[in-house]
Protein backbone atom coordinates (compact mmCIF):
# COMPACT_ATOMS: atom_id res chain seq x y z
CA UNK A 1 0.00 0.00 0.00
CA UNK A 2 3.40 2.02 0.64
CA UNK A 3 3.62 2.22 -3.15
CA UNK A 4 0.30 3.20 -3.92
CA UNK A 5 0.74 6.41 -1.37
CA UNK A 6 3.37 7.50 -3.45
CA UNK A 7 2.06 6.86 -6.77
CA UNK A 8 -1.43 8.67 -5.68
CA UNK A 9 0.78 11.67 -3.92
CA UNK A 10 3.87 12.24 -6.39
CA UNK A 11 1.75 10.94 -9.43
CA UNK A 12 -1.56 13.30 -8.72
CA UNK A 13 1.30 16.06 -7.89
CA UNK A 14 3.29 15.48 -10.80
CA UNK A 15 0.50 15.51 -13.58
CA UNK A 16 -0.74 18.87 -11.53
CA UNK A 17 2.64 20.48 -11.93
CA UNK A 18 2.89 19.62 -15.89
CA UNK A 19 -0.66 20.76 -16.47
CA UNK A 20 0.37 24.44 -14.53
CA UNK A 21 3.51 24.59 -16.90
CA UNK A 22 1.69 24.23 -19.57
CA UNK A 23 -0.87 26.82 -18.64
CA UNK A 24 2.15 29.31 -17.56
CA UNK A 25 3.56 28.32 -21.48
CA UNK A 26 0.55 28.97 -23.09
CA UNK A 27 -0.15 31.88 -21.61
CA UNK A 28 3.34 33.65 -22.29
CA UNK A 29 2.65 32.49 -25.68
CA UNK A 30 -0.72 34.55 -25.92
CA UNK A 31 0.44 37.20 -24.18
CA UNK A 32 3.23 37.50 -26.51
CA UNK A 33 1.43 37.00 -29.59
CA UNK A 34 -1.36 39.58 -28.30
CA UNK A 35 1.53 42.48 -27.77
CA UNK A 36 2.74 41.71 -31.45
CA UNK A 37 -0.59 41.26 -33.42
CA UNK A 38 -0.49 42.60 -36.99
CA UNK A 39 -3.95 43.32 -37.94
CA UNK A 40 -3.01 43.49 -41.91
CA UNK A 41 -1.80 39.96 -41.93
CA UNK A 42 -5.28 38.53 -41.58
CA UNK A 43 -7.80 38.81 -44.74
CA UNK A 44 -10.80 37.30 -43.26
CA UNK A 45 -12.58 37.25 -39.66
CA UNK A 46 -12.38 33.73 -39.34
CA UNK A 47 -8.58 33.74 -39.85
CA UNK A 48 -8.56 36.04 -37.02
CA UNK A 49 -10.52 34.06 -35.17
CA UNK A 50 -8.48 30.93 -35.35
CA UNK A 51 -5.17 33.03 -34.92
CA UNK A 52 -6.01 34.72 -31.82
CA UNK A 53 -8.13 31.63 -30.29
CA UNK A 54 -4.87 28.86 -30.93
CA UNK A 55 -3.94 27.51 -27.50
CA UNK A 56 -7.24 29.07 -25.54
CA UNK A 57 -8.74 25.35 -25.15
CA UNK A 58 -6.17 24.04 -23.92
CA UNK A 59 -5.89 26.77 -20.91
CA UNK A 60 -9.80 26.24 -20.61
CA UNK A 61 -9.42 22.18 -20.45
CA UNK A 62 -6.92 22.29 -17.59
CA UNK A 63 -8.90 25.29 -15.84
CA UNK A 64 -12.06 22.90 -16.06
CA UNK A 65 -10.23 19.72 -15.15
CA UNK A 66 -7.37 20.60 -12.56
CA UNK A 67 -9.94 20.19 -9.68
CA UNK A 68 -10.91 16.63 -10.85
CA UNK A 69 -7.50 15.24 -10.57
CA UNK A 70 -6.68 17.09 -7.55
CA UNK A 71 -10.16 14.98 -6.44
CA UNK A 72 -8.98 11.85 -7.96
CA UNK A 73 -5.94 11.88 -5.66
CA UNK A 74 -7.48 13.10 -2.50
CA UNK A 75 -9.92 9.72 -3.26
CA UNK A 76 -6.74 7.68 -3.64
CA UNK A 77 -5.17 8.95 -0.39
CA UNK A 78 -8.43 8.66 1.39
CA UNK A 79 -8.19 5.22 0.64
CA UNK A 80 -4.98 4.59 1.57
CA UNK A 81 -6.13 6.12 5.25
CA UNK A 82 -9.00 3.51 5.86
CA UNK A 83 -6.87 0.88 4.05
CA UNK A 84 -4.43 1.64 6.71
CA UNK A 85 -7.02 1.83 9.77
CA UNK A 86 -8.48 -1.38 8.49
CA UNK A 87 -4.84 -3.39 8.91
CA UNK A 88 -3.79 -1.67 12.11
CA UNK A 89 -6.79 -3.97 13.74
CA UNK A 90 -8.37 -1.27 14.97
CA UNK A 91 -5.68 -0.13 17.29
CA UNK A 92 -4.84 3.26 15.31
CA UNK A 93 -3.43 6.47 16.41
CA UNK A 94 -5.67 9.30 15.88
CA UNK A 95 -2.91 11.51 14.50
CA UNK A 96 -2.05 9.12 12.03
CA UNK A 97 -5.33 9.32 10.40
CA UNK A 98 -5.67 13.04 11.11
CA UNK A 99 -2.06 13.23 9.24
CA UNK A 100 -3.23 11.20 6.31
CA UNK A 101 -6.70 13.15 5.68
CA UNK A 102 -4.48 16.54 5.48
CA UNK A 103 -1.89 14.83 3.27
CA UNK A 104 -4.99 13.54 1.07
CA UNK A 105 -6.55 16.87 1.10
CA UNK A 106 -3.40 19.32 -0.10
CA UNK A 107 -3.69 17.37 -3.61
CA UNK A 108 -7.17 18.86 -3.63
CA UNK A 109 -5.85 22.39 -2.82
CA UNK A 110 -3.24 21.85 -5.55
CA UNK A 111 -5.92 21.24 -7.96
CA UNK A 112 -7.47 24.60 -7.23
CA UNK A 113 -4.23 26.61 -7.46
CA UNK A 114 -4.11 25.43 -11.05
CA UNK A 115 -7.54 25.12 -11.73
CA UNK A 116 -8.35 29.01 -10.71
CA UNK A 117 -5.25 30.92 -11.92
CA UNK A 118 -6.13 28.86 -15.38
CA UNK A 119 -9.41 29.76 -15.80
CA UNK A 120 -8.83 33.45 -14.54
CA UNK A 121 -5.93 33.74 -17.98
CA UNK A 122 -8.74 32.35 -20.15
CA UNK A 123 -11.53 34.43 -19.14
CA UNK A 124 -8.90 37.35 -19.40
CA UNK A 125 -7.59 36.13 -23.20
CA UNK A 126 -11.17 35.55 -24.37
CA UNK A 127 -11.52 39.12 -23.78
CA UNK A 128 -8.18 40.08 -25.77
CA UNK A 129 -9.95 38.00 -28.63
CA UNK A 130 -12.61 40.12 -28.87
CA UNK A 131 -10.74 43.05 -28.32
CA UNK A 132 -8.75 42.10 -31.60
CA UNK A 133 -11.22 41.34 -33.62
CA UNK A 134 -13.34 44.42 -32.69
CA UNK A 135 -9.80 46.18 -33.88
CA UNK A 136 -9.31 44.64 -37.05
CA UNK A 137 -12.77 45.15 -37.89
CA UNK A 138 -12.19 48.76 -37.49
CA UNK A 139 -9.33 48.16 -39.82
CA UNK A 140 -11.04 46.71 -42.27
CA UNK A 141 -13.72 49.64 -42.32
CA UNK A 142 -11.09 52.32 -42.71
CA UNK A 143 -9.37 51.08 -45.26
CA UNK A 144 -12.96 50.02 -46.82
Amino acid sequence: MEDIKYIVDFGTLGILFVMSILVVGFAIERWIFFKNIQYSHFQTKNQIERATTENLTLISLIGSNAPYVGLLGTVGGIMVVFYDIGMSGGAIDTSKIIVGLALALKVTAAGLIVAIPSTIIYGGFLRKVDLAISEWEDEIIKKG
